[in-house]
């Protein structure tokens, strides 16, 4: 992706891997003010992690119903748009169970911190959620249940990938590429034959380079980056919104390419969570799709692009 032509900036934030592409280098320095300033409001509306953001005042202090600003009504009804075209695969209210399995800060802290001291077995006990028909979306009013607290990570970081290639790209008229993590957005025109991304879940995969079209999103989830120890017990943090659990299944990762990051991180997301019914609901999006199991095997559904060649 290091062409000539273009600009690249790589930081490091939410414990994850970042990287800005623009065609155009010039742009770089207002892209990255770009970037920078929406990752930051993002964060402020949605963030479990810190006290003030709006989520976390809004378990602390709403009755039952509060305006909430326009930033966090639209990642809301991103997360209702999700948990809806997945049956429910992909709930944002599951953040009290996540709290409950130990991944209650961020995921670099989490695996610093010794939960059971003496390494027995943890009981882990976590509120019910109350599940994604609970929550009611009319224009900036949120209706959910008091206490309640929302978990967007499913669907708010692929959605700021989008939001921050479509930002860039209409404000300064240059290509771009955004990768949170993995979750990789592009708007506006791309480079030479298209843009190069590599797809590789741990460093033993063996890395598979494919090209997107312009406008064209890809995003991965695996069990294996957000991981931890919770009392000698293993824990992700892909929930199964039915046993309240880290979802079991034969994948260890799922990419797919999309129209847009949110929708490619909604059908990888709902794909772990299903297990064994992945591969028929991920034939039902029809949307190209790699799958890699525990043991290594790779599956490729919906026409998934062949390698450009090995990175």
């Amino acid at each position: 992706m290091d062409e000539p032509n273009l600009a690249t900036r790589d930081w490091e934030l939410w414990s994850t891997s970042c990287r800005l592409v623009v065609t155009d280098p010039a742009a770089m320095p207002a892209a990255t003010a770009l970037v920078d300033w929406l990752l930051g409001e993002i964060e402020a509306a949605c963030s479990r992690f810190r006290d003030d953001s709006e989520v976390m005042t809004l378990a602390r202090e709403t009755d039952g119903s509060a305006t909430v600003s326009p930033l966090l009504a639209e990642l809301v009804a991103d997360a209702l748009e999700a948990a809806r075209d997945t049956g429910g695969a992909v709930d944002p209210t599951l953040g009290s169970v996540l709290v409950g399995l130990g991944y209650d800060r961020d995921i670099s802290e989490v695996r610093q911190r010794e939960v059971w001291s003496d390494g027995s077995a943890p009981v882990v006990v976590v509120r019910r959620p109350a599940g994604w028909r609970s929550l009611s979306l009319e224009g900036r009013r949120l209706r959910m249940p008091p206490g309640l607290q929302l978990d967007l990570g499913a669907t708010a970081k692929a959605g700021a990938a989008d939001r921050c290639a479509q930002l860039v790209a209409s404000c300064l008229e240059t290509g771009v590429l955004v990768s949170l993590g993995g979750d990789i957005a592009t708007a506006g025109p791309a480079p030479e034959g298209g843009w190069q991304v590599v797809v590789q879940d741990l460093p033993s995969d063996v890395p598979q380079q494919i090209t997107l079209a312009p406008g064209a999103a890809v995003a991965t989830s695996s069990s294996a980056k957000r991981a931890w120890n919770q009392g000698g017990v293993h824990r992700h943090h892909l929930v199964d919104p039915s046993t309240r659990l880290p979802a079991e299944g034969p994948w260890r990762s799922i990419t797919v390419v999309a129209p847009t990051c949110l929708r490619a991180n909604t059908a990888t997301t709902a794909a772990m969570v299903k297990g064994d019914d992945a591969l028929n609901w991920l034939r039902s999006t029809g949307l190209p799709a790699r799958l890699v199991s525990d043991r290594g095997t790779l599956v490729t559904l919906g026409g998934w692009p062949k390698a450009v060649r090995a990175a």
